[in-house]
C-alpha cells in the first residue's frame, strides 16, 4: 500500500494480482468521502484499505479483464454505483449505474473528479483527473502509451495522450493502471523524443517513447 497525500486529496495505491495492476482509493480529507478506481484480482487487498472511507462511486478505467477480476467481490462489498463509459460497458459482469462521458464531473466530499475520454487502448478507455492527480488507466505509463491493437488504435491513443493529457500542468502526478507513477512533465519530455523520430506506418503494440 502506498499513501499519497498533498493536503488536497488522500490517495491509497494498492498493487494487486498477477498482472501488476493498481487499484486506488481517492478520498476527501475533510469529509472522508471517496472514490474507488478499478477492481483487479486480489480485491481483498483494496477492500482492506477502505476502512472508514465512505465510497461514493466505483469507477472503471476500461473493460479489460485484468481490471475486472475483483469486480464481483468489490461491488458486492461496497454500496456504491459503478461507472464506466458506454463504449466499454459490455464486458462488465453487471450493468453500470453510471455511463461516464467526457467532461463529466463526479463529486466526493469537497472534491471533484473529472472524466477524460481517452480512447485507443480500448474504444471507451478513460482517465480520471482530481486536481493535479491523473489516474491514467492503461492509456499512459511512464514509458509510453498503453498497448495498442492496430496502427489505427496507436494513432488514436497518441491523439488522446497528446490532446487530453500532455496539455495538463507538468506537475500533474500520473497514476497508471499498472506499475510506477510518473508526471505529465516527464511524459512530455519522453514523448518529444518519440515525436522527433520517424516511425514505420504499421507500428502498433507496445510502444516506448524513447526506444520505438
Amino acid at each position: 500500500m502506498a499513501l499519497h497525500y498533498d493536503g488536497e486529496v488522500r490517495i491509497i495505491k494498492v498493487n494487486m494480482g498477477p498482472y501488476n495492476n493498481n487499484g486506488y482509493i481517492v478520498s476527501c480529507p475533510e469529509t472522508n468521502e471517496g472514490i474507488l478506481i478499478d477492481t483487479p484480482a486480489e480485491p481483498e487487498l483494496l477492500l482492506n484499505e477502505v476502512g472508514d472511507v465512505d465510497i461514493k462511486a466505483i469507477l472503471i478505467t476500461h473493460n479489460h479483464q485484468d481490471h475486472l477480476l475483483g469486480f464481483d467481490e468489490i461491488t458486492g462489498s461496497l454500496d456504491a454505483p459503478v461507472g464506466i463509459t458506454t463504449a466499454d460497458k459490455g464486458p462488465l459482469p453487471k450493468a453500470p449505474e453510471m455511463e461516464l462521458a467526457d467532461g463529466q464531473v463526479i463529486s466526493f466530499g469537497n472534491r471533484e473528479l473529472q472524466v477524460l475520454a481517452t480512447p485507443g487502448h480500448t474504444d471507451g478507455a478513460s482517465c480520471f483527473l482530481v486536481g493535479k492527480h491523473l489516474f491514467s488507466g492503461d492509456t499512459l505509463f511512464p514509458g509510453g502509451p498503453g498497448k495498442s491493437r492496430s496502427p489505427e488504435a496507436l494513432a488514436q491513443i497518441i491523439d488522446s495522450v497528446t490532446g487530453k493529457l500532455l496539455t495538463l500542468p507538468e506537475d500533474t502526478a500520473v497514476y497508471p493502471g499498472h506499475g510506477d507513477d510518473t508526471t505529465i512533465g516527464e511524459a512530455k519530455r519522453r514523448h518529444a523524443v518519440y515525436a522527433s523520430k520517424p516511425h514505420p506506418a504499421g507500428l502498433f503494440g507496445d510502444v516506448d517513447w524513447l526506444n520505438s
